[in-house]
């Protein structure tokens, strides 16, 4: 009764393990996903600044917010159009680039991304740098840029 009790217990934890090790294997899989849909959008996000055109809001979901700093949180399609629309217009945005420092989360539903960012001016100039936060979802269309948190390496003048 002692070695079939071991046996148990054996086959258990040996059970245990293969299925942790499938969950595993599974979300790393799902984060890799993400990851490569994060990369494809951010190469693309500063092409959609430059036009101008309101295609920068295809990288956000339909309920996204924009936390900017020294403003309110902005949420909705019109908000966003409007902050960069002026961006663009009243700043000079141009351009940019984001660096991906790293990227949490299992991949299913949600993931934030850590980098930092630079924009440039119509000259392809640095003007503001900082830092960003983002927190991704998975969307019907993709995944999708759901709440933008940034801040200034600059100080305000």
């Amino acid at each position: 009764m002692k070695n079939y009790k071991k046996f148990l217990l054996l086959l258990f934890l040996s059970f245990a393990h293969f299925i942790a090790n499938a969950q595993s294997n599974q979300d790393n899989t799902l984060l890799q996903e993400a990851k490569k849909a994060i990369v494809a959008s951010n190469a693309t996000y500063f092409i959609a600044i430059a036009k101008n055109d309101g295609s920068i809001l295809n990288h956000y979901a339909d309920d996204a917010c924009l936390l900017p700093p020294n403003s309110p949180i902005l949420c909705g399609r019109a908000e966003l159009a409007k902050f960069f629309k002026d961006g663009y217009e009243n700043y000079g945005l141009r351009g940019g680039k984001f660096i991906t420092k790293n990227i949490f989360g299992d991949g299913r539903q949600y993931v934030t991304e850590e980098g930092l960012w630079q924009s440039f001016d119509a000259q392809g100039k640095v003007f503001d740098d900082g830092k960003f936060l983002v927190l991704w979802k998975k969307t019907k269309k993709g995944w999708k840029m759901f709440r933008d948190s940034f801040s200034s390496n600059r100080t305000q003048k």
